[in-house]
């Protein structure tokens, strides 16, 4: 968006911004807001952002103006505090002197081995940016152009080993049951495998579903928010279980909107996801139990690596 624009003027220049090398990047799909889709090439951390900028004075005219400068930005926006942008990565360059514009100028800019220490974002109350913002500084009013572009990160879990869940849940004398996932921590494309033993069972299970949460947590106390999503929910059971009964689970994760798991984010936000178990009686009372689970990217889901053979995942 124009600065200039906010005023009420009319930029007198339009500005592009193309990165070198972007037809043969990747391009990844974001929901950018609750209608809407966008595209933006994809970067990596250490890789060099470079390309050109061009500058075309609208109807032949001139622009004065106090130099021209463009910008590397990695910020964290957080929504309640709509006033504040929390950058974490700022790189600058002059491209030009005081001076006027007459016609349509190219001007080429390079950001090399860029440090990208995070993967971006775009969450229900915060938004994880890194984008190219070009500003032409004039006495009135500058005029800024923004270019957005999209970071992977691959950064693995460092947790303990990667052992599988079990957990038990029980309503004393009612129910007992036992369930058993075969892992703790998930690559994007993974399976979730499990199942779940019925012990004990008193009380008339109508059906069980099982979901996955995502929490997004921004901010700190007492300035804290939560918001849940449920990513997906499925029926696994329909109808009263009984005593001895083995209910097997299979979720493939492939075919959600997943990210990984993040924590601490730069000291704003976190973004964890939750194994939901519900069971539901025919009275409608609902018994739930949740287990986190890691959620981490791998570069051979993304392509860039050959696939291994699944004993070594």
């Amino acid at each position: 968006m124009s600065m200039a624009n906010l005023f009420g003027f009319s930029a007198p220049v339009d500005i592009q911004v193309a990165f070198k090398g972007e037809e043969e990047k990747k391009m990844v799909e974001v929901k950018v807001d609750k209608d809407r889709r966008e595209k933006f090439p994809l970067y990596f951390d250490g890789e060099t952002v470079a390309g050109k900028i061009q500058i075309r004075v609208k109807d032949g005219k001139k622009l004065e103006h106090n130099g021209i400068k463009v910008e590397f930005v990695g910020n964290i926006e957080l929504f309640y505090d709509r006033g504040n942008h929390y950058e974490f990565s700022s790189l600058q360059q002059d491209l030009a002197v005081p001076g006027e514009l007459r016609a349509s100028t190219t001007l080429d800019f390079e950001f090399k081995n860029v440090e990208k220490m995070y993967e971006s974002y775009h969450g229900i109350n915060v938004k994880l940016r890194y984008f190219i913002r070009v500003t032409i500084l004039r006495r009135l009013a500058d005029v800024v152009k923004e270019r957005d572009i999209w970071v992977y990160s691959y950064v693995m879990p460092t947790e303990s080993a990667n052992s599988s869940i079990k957990m038990e849940v029980g309503i004393e004398d009612c129910l007992h049951i036992e369930f058993e996932y075969n892992r703790s921590k998930y690559h994007l494309k993974d399976v979730i495998v499990g199942k779940i033993y019925f012990l004990l069972v008193r009380i008339k299970i109508k059906h069980m579903e099982l979901s996955i949460i995502r929490r997004e947590t921004t901010g700190a106390a007492p300035n804290q928010y939560n918001e849940s999503e449920t990513i997906t929910k499925f029926e696994i059971m329909d109808g009263a279980p009984v005593r001895g009964e083995t209910i097997p689970i299979r979720l493939f994760l492939g075919g959600f909107e997943l990210t990984p798991t993040f924590r601490e984010v730069n000291k704003k936000f976190s973004t964890r996801y939750y194994l939901n178990l519900v069971l539901v009686d025919e009275e409608h009372r609902r018994y739930f139990k949740q287990q986190e689970i890691t959620i981490f990217r791998r570069k051979v889901d993304d392509g860039l690596e050959p696939e291994e053979d699944e004993a070594d995942t």
